[in-house]
Formats: C-alpha cells, sequence, structure tokens
C-alpha cells in the first residue's frame, strides 16, 4: 500500500511538474522581446473610450524579455507595449487565453513583429504589413508626380486598401481586427426601397439614424476598448453633430435601441449611460432637460444600474423628478411671494400674456452681468408683447436686501410690470421645487402658465422673445 502510494504521488508531482506555470496561477502572460532595444522597462495597457489605461510594467530581465503576467483576467480589446519615450505597437486580447510571446526588432516594432500563441494578433500584424506597405508606396510617389497625378494615384491607391478591408472583415469576421475596420465604416442608406421606390430624403436620413450602429458591436465589451475613433468619437458624432438641433423625443427613439443593444456588454452600457446623463444634464438646450430625465428614468434609476451607490441612484432620481415637473410643455409651479411693501403676488395671476420669471441675486457675479441686459429686453418689449416680470430675490437675508434694493435703484429696474420680490417668504419652498441650485434661472411662461423656455440668457432672452412671443401677438391681432 505504501508503495502505491508513493508511486500515485511521484505520477501527480510529474503531471504538475508538465503543467505550465500559467495553468496553475496566472491568467495572463505575455512576453515581449526587442532586439536591439535599450529600454529597460515597458508597459501594458489598452485603449479606454476617449483615452486608454496601463495596467502592468515590466522590467527587462537577464534574457532581454519583459514579461507581463497576472492573476487578473485580461478584458478582450486593443492592447499595446509602450516604452517611457513613447514609442508603442498595439496587439489583440480577444476570444483568445493570452499567453502570447512577441518578438521584433529595435528599427520597426511593427514591421518586424513575430508572434506565437496568437492567431488573433498574427493576423492582426498581417494587415498592419499591408497597410504599411500602402503607406510607404504613397510617401515614395509623393514628388515624384505632379498634384493632380498624385491626388488620383491616392486616391486610386485608398480604394485598393479599402477593398482589402472589406474581403478580409467579409471573409474573417470572427477576427477582433475585422470588427473594428467594420465598427470605422459608415452606414450607406439605400436610394430605393424593397418595392424599388425612389427614398426621399428624409426617409434616407431616417435610415441612416435607425441604423447608424448596425456595424458597431456594441453588445460586446471589447468595443470600447479600442482607439478614440472607432467607437467614442463615433457615439459622440452621432449626439453631438448628428443628433444636433433635433427634438429630445427624436434623440430619445435612437437611443434606447442603442442602449437595449449595449446591455448585453455591461462595460459599454454603464459608459454609454453615464456619459449620455451628463452630457444632457450639462446641456443649455433648455428642451434636452427631458432627455436627462428620461435616462435617469429609465436607465439609471432601474435594476439595470449595477455600478451607483444606492444614495447616488436615489439623488439622481429626486432630481430628474424635479426637473420633469419643470419640462418645456409644463405647468410652471405656482409662486405666491411678497414685494417690496409685503403684498404678495402670485405667479399664475400674473395680468399677463407672457410672464418672464427670474431668481437672482446682486451677490451672484454672474447676475451683476446678465440681469442689467435683460432688463433691458424686457423693457424693449414688455407693452409690445404683453410681458411681465416675476423675479425672486435668491438670497433672502438682511444684507443681501440692501445690496438689492441698491442695485435695482442703480439700474434704474423700476417698470411697474417687472415685479421684484422677496424670497424670504412664500408658499413653497421655491428652491427646491425649481431646483435653484445657481443663478441667475430664467424662464418664459404663458398666458396658462405653461413652460415655454427656459435656461435664458442675455444672448438666447431676446431671440426667445421674439421668436415665441412675436407669432402669438401678430395672431391675436389677426
Amino acid at each position: 500500500m505504501k508503495k502505491t502510494i508513493k508511486f500515485c504521488v511521484l505520477i501527480l508531482l510529474a503531471i504538475l511538474a508538465a503543467t505550465p506555470a500559467h495553468a496553475k496561477k496566472q491568467k495572463y502572460e505575455i512576453t515581449l522581446t526587442i532586439k536591439g532595444g535599450a529600454d529597460t522597462i515597458m508597459y501594458l495597457g489598452h485603449y479606454f473610450a476617449k483615452g486608454n489605461t496601463v495596467l502592468d510594467t515590466a522590467i527587462r530581465d537577464k534574457k532581454g524579455r519583459f514579461v507581463f503576467s497576472g492573476n487578473d483576467t485580461l478584458p478582450y480589446g486593443l492592447y499595446f507595449f509602450a516604452n517611457t519615450r513613447g514609442m508603442y505597437v498595439e496587439f489583440v486580447v480577444y476570444n483568445e487565453k493570452p499567453f502570447f510571446t512577441f518578438e521584433t526588432q529595435q528599427r520597426d516594432w511593427a514591421g518586424n513583429m513575430k508572434v506565437k500563441g496568437s492567431r488573433q494578433n498574427e493576423y492582426f500584424f498581417n494587415f498592419n504589413h499591408i497597410d504599411a506597405a500602402y503607406s510607404k508606396d504613397l510617401s515614395e510617389k509623393e514628388g515624384t508626380m505632379d498634384s493632380a497625378q498624385f491626388v488620383r494615384y491616392r486616391y486610386n491607391k485608398y480604394l485598393e486598401l479599402d477593398s482589402i478591408k472589406l474581403t478580409m472583415i467579409d471573409q474573417h469576421p470572427e477576427m477582433f481586427l475585422s470588427k473594428m475596420m467594420l465598427a470605422s465604416k459608415d452606414v450607406t442608406p439605400p436610394l430605393v426601397d424593397a418595392n424599388g421606390d425612389t427614398l426621399t430624403i428624409e426617409q434616407r436620413r431616417n435610415y441612416y439614424l435607425e441604423h447608424y450602429f448596425d456595424n458597431m458591436m456594441l453588445n460586446e465589451n471589447a468595443i470600447i476598448r479600442t482607439p478614440q475613433a472607432i467607437f467614442y468619437d463615433r457615439v459622440m458624432n452621432f449626439y453631438d453633430n448628428i443628433l444636433k438641433f433635433t427634438p429630445p423625443q427624436i434623440i430619445i427613439q435612437y437611443m434606447d435601441p442603442m442602449l437595449e443593444r449595449a446591455k448585453a456588454a455591461p462595460d459599454v452600457f454603464q459608459y454609454l449611460v453615464v456619459t449620455l446623463t451628463q452630457k444632457y444634464l450639462q446641456s443649455n438646450v433648455m428642451v434636452y432637460d427631458e432627455v436627462y430625465v428620461h435616462l435617469i428614468k429609465n436607465y439609471y434609476a432601474t435594476d439595470a444600474n449595477f455600478w451607483s451607490s444606492p444614495s447616488n441612484i436615489d439623488k439622481e432620481l429626486q432630481r430628474a423628478t424635479k426637473w420633469e415637473r419643470l419640462l418645456v410643455g409644463r405647468e410652471a409651479p405656482e409662486l405666491i411671494l411678497f414685494d417690496t411693501l409685503h403684498i404678495p403676488h402670485s405667479l399664475h395671476a400674473l395680468p399677463h400674456k407672457w410672464k418672464l420669471l427670474v431668481f437672482w441675486s446682486p451677490n451672484c457675479g454672474h447676475c451683476k452681468h446678465i440681469i442689467p441686459a435683460v432688463y433691458k429686453v424686457f423693457e424693449k418689449y414688455s407693452m409690445k408683447y404683453d410681458i411681465g416680470a416675476f423675479t425672486i430675490l435668491s438670497d433672502p437675508d438682511d444684507k443681501t436686501r440692501k445690496e438689492w434694493h441698491k442695485f435695482m435703484a442703480d439700474h434704474n429696474m423700476n417698470s411697474p410690470a417687472w415685479l421684484s420680490l422677496d424670497g424670504g417668504e412664500a408658499n413653497v419652498d421655491w428652491h427646491d421645487v425649481y431646483d435653484i441650485v445657481t443663478t441667475p434661472q430664467i424662464y418664459l411662461i404663458d398666458e396658462n402658465n405653461i413652460i415655454v423656455a427656459k435656461k435664458l440668457g442675455e444672448e438666447t432672452i431676446e431671440r426667445a422673445i421674439n421668436v415665441i412671443c412675436a407669432p402669438e401677438q401678430s395672431n391675436s391681432k389677426e
């Protein structure tokens, strides 16, 4: 029995000795050798949205190698080796166990790269060689022909390279490089529909909006770990440029399918929800509050949010709930405050066709500049369009009240239609109801107490009054 046990132990030890070290503990081991290189330190990192992240550092060993290893799983994406002088070379981690060996020459890291243990990277560097050959050819041809000839030549070479990319995408869709190239490819709307009828410009635009993200693998986390131009720039181009100045309902219409696809990729979903939430939280476009509210209600404050604390979710939900009551098209919450003679005034009962609701303070540096300009615009159009102002001191203490009176006197803010109201006593906590965090805050409200414009400033208030109030005035005359 003792001999049998001893024999089994020897077999077990032999098996363990034959098992690669990385199979015992490590989840990745990537080795880089640069022949002729003098670097002693090398970094391992990957791209992320509009930046990059360094994950590991290696010191050159006695064999001239940089060995990166660890017990953490490497998320899929496009990675890079970089030295302290900014030289770098990219490689892929995707659908393979990351136990790779790279060997190259100092004079051209990418051009001389040899790969072991990774079919993805063999494919990746093969294309790099093709791309480099095209770049070299164009560099050599420039200056050997006139500018018009070179432009045509370059255009034809680009077409050739695009054809190679399309062939690679078609023949090797499983390769991460193919997926990155596909994600960079724009969508071309068809000229006719399935019945052969010519599509209108509007129909082609709708097709483009609906299919904009078709080529991007939003359902895989790896897409976020790509260079800025592939993921981040294309996403932000959609919202910053293509959907610029479109109604919030249209933005939501095309945003929802994108986010639903991204739910399959937690890293992508989190990034998109957080980034878009911040974008529309900070937007100066008055109607885009609706997009922020939609994001909070449908994505942030739901079970889909796995990254935020309950207190943070609750904070955002409270703000979204307030903003929802203050959306353009909603009834402005009623306010009743007292003027300087302690006479009460109701916002809803203000007897004017249009109403400016203004929160401001003489202690606010921005207010000191904007409020006199707003008052001049008000004086210019008050009688013409029947506009009344319901203005509220947002810092109602004894010291500020004196400054308030002096400021109004110094700027001749004495129109009877410009009500100056003390915010110290009111029917509601207007700070909370109107979410007054910063000042000035300016709303334009119609005679039915519906909010028609908000987030108005010195540059927008006159244009808003002329666009919104003038048509109503002309219609009433008719």
